[in-house]
């Protein structure tokens, strides 16, 4: 029956069979369809063991001719950086078709990144690993590139020879957007290439950084701040109070601020005030953030689309409910509530919050744990626009508030219900009745016994998605993913429809 088949219809029988466990024993059967489950494969993650062998590397990656997206992770990241420029240059001799890379096999150096830039041109996104010394002209080579992401190590030489001082001449049209940058340390000169050279950046992420190359002062720093619509600042304490009051002065077009971990009360609402476009602000554990902020956002921020406040112990109810009478009705797409002292003291808040912001679609409540169903139900009341439900944590929910979710909620499609102990697996199972859900997050002891696991995908939270290839090693015997479908997950695991 094999050889009546040609290669282009079983290869299309391959690619609509129903699960990715399918697809896998699928693979196994024969080398004809092993070679014909790679031949359209875009998307490949793999662990590499260690010492990773650059010829066993290219020899693998040749067996997938379409690949666009590729994820390589090792043992051992932070690893010597010869080791990583081997395994870069060999996915630099196959993959020359690639758009997205994650490269977290261990720090990399300049001139194998020039390497990559020579063979990828279509590159779209790229993440790396980096000493700290490492400079950044080598991004000259990527026209197309958009998204850059580095990790930084704490080291003093990478082994490269580059010259800092290179500047593109004249308008290199390098059409970076965003960049994500961790562990900066306050000498990091090489940075200053993205400042001055990159002149199209909206997106600014600084992840535990100490400085950002030069001082923030820097002419080159500040034009660039000032085309910033979206900035993210986590656990960046040494610098966020005078990166804040610069955002204030220069980016008034700023649309999402996201702050993590510190911050300033001053600098903060200078932010607000200034920034009146801000459609998204996202606080966790901001130093000093009170009643003041939120009644500066109300009065300042018309257009705001996402608010999360997450652990903000110095907001009280009562200028929540202030916020939610001033803010324009309607208006308010997220609302992230986690660990949100308020709640506890305010009853009837929620109901207020739901029949103000009736438009909403996303709503986490997470690890507010005097959290009853009452409340929660009568806010849901008015969520029949909701599509995401995060409850994580609540443990004193149960499975009446299931039932407000499945008689109030028709639109939903993903909710979190993890480690709330008092939620049994009947209140699962009545959340199947929901036709538009696709995911849902619980510990695996609740998921109800006559769900058939093929027609669902269990899997841990941070795990790959659906659709996209599961992390294994190519010493593997079969893919990782197989072996993992007969183990028990730990708790929580993600549910979610293909």
């Amino acid at each position: 029956m094999d050889s009546l088949l040609c290669d282009e219809l079983l290869q299309q029988i391959l690619q609509r069979l129903p699960s990715s466990s399918d697809v896998n024993s699928a693979s196994l059967v024969c080398k004809r369809w092993l070679s014909l489950r790679r031949s359209y494969t875009t998307s490949l993650s793999l662990r590499l063991p260690l010492p990773a062998n650059g010829s066993s590397l290219s020899s693998l990656l040749s067996h997938y001719p379409g690949l666009s997206t590729l994820t390589l992770i090792s043992d051992a990241p932070n690893s010597d950086h010869h080791l990583a420029d081997r395994a870069l240059v060999s996915v630099s001799s196959v993959c020359r078709n690639l758009s997205h890379l994650r490269f977290l096999v261990g720090p990399v150096t300049a001139s194998a990144l020039e390497q990559l830039s020579s063979s990828c041109k279509s590159l779209l996104f790229l993440k790396i690993v980096a000493y700290r010394s490492v400079d950044f002209w080598w991004l000259a080579g990527f026209p197309a590139l958009r998204e850059l992401s580095v990790r930084f190590l704490d080291y003093s030489e990478d082994g490269s020879s580059s010259d800092p001082s290179f500047d593109c001449p004249g308008d290199p049209g390098l059409g970076l957007e965003s960049v994500c940058l961790t562990g900066i340390g306050s000498g990091n000169v090489g940075i200053d290439w993205i400042w001055r050279n990159c002149k199209k950046i909206t997106k600014l992420q600084l992840c535990t950084c100490e400085g950002i190359g030069n001082p923030l002062s820097d002419s080159s720093f500040l034009s660039m701040l000032s085309g910033i619509r979206e900035i993210e600042l986590i656990t960046c304490r040494s610098i966020t109070r005078n990166l804040l009051f610069l955002v204030a002065e220069h980016c008034r077009s700023l649309d999402s601020l996201v702050l993590y971990d510190g911050g300033d009360k001053e600098a903060l609402l200078q932010v607000i005030k200034r920034c009146r476009s801000l459609r998204k602000i996202d606080l966790r554990l901001p130093l000093d953030f009170d009643d003041d902020g939120l009644v500066a956002i109300a009065h300042s921020c018309s257009g705001l689309r996402s608010l999360c406040l997450r652990s903000c112990g110095l907001v009280s109810g009562e200028s929540l409910r202030a916020l939610a009478r001033d803010l324009t009705s309607g208006t308010l797409e997220e609302l992230v509530l986690v660990n949100c002292d308020a709640l506890e003291r305010d009853p009837g808040l929620l109901t207020l919050l739901g029949q103000r912001f009736k438009g909403l679609r996303k709503l986490d409540l997470s690890y507010n744990e005097a959290l009853l169903d009452g409340e929660v139900g009568s806010m849901l009341a008015s969520g029949r626009n909701l599509t995401e439900i995060r409850l994580g944590g609540c443990k004193g929910l149960t499975d009446s508030t299931i039932s407000s979710i499945v008689n109030k909620c028709s639109a939903l499609q993903i909710v979190d219900i993890d480690h709330c102990h008092k939620v049994t697996a009947e209140g699962v199972g009545l959340l199947l009745q929901i036709p538009t859900l696709k995911q849902i997050v619980v510990e695996q002891r609740k998921i109800p016994p006559h769900v058939n696991p093929n027609s669902r995908i269990f899997q841990q939270p941070g795990a790959s998605s659906c659709g996209q290839s599961p992390i294994w090693s190519p010493t593997d015997s079969a893919p990782e993913c197989q072996r993992r479908g007969n183990r028990r997950h730990a708790t929580p695991i993600l549910w979610t429809d293909r």
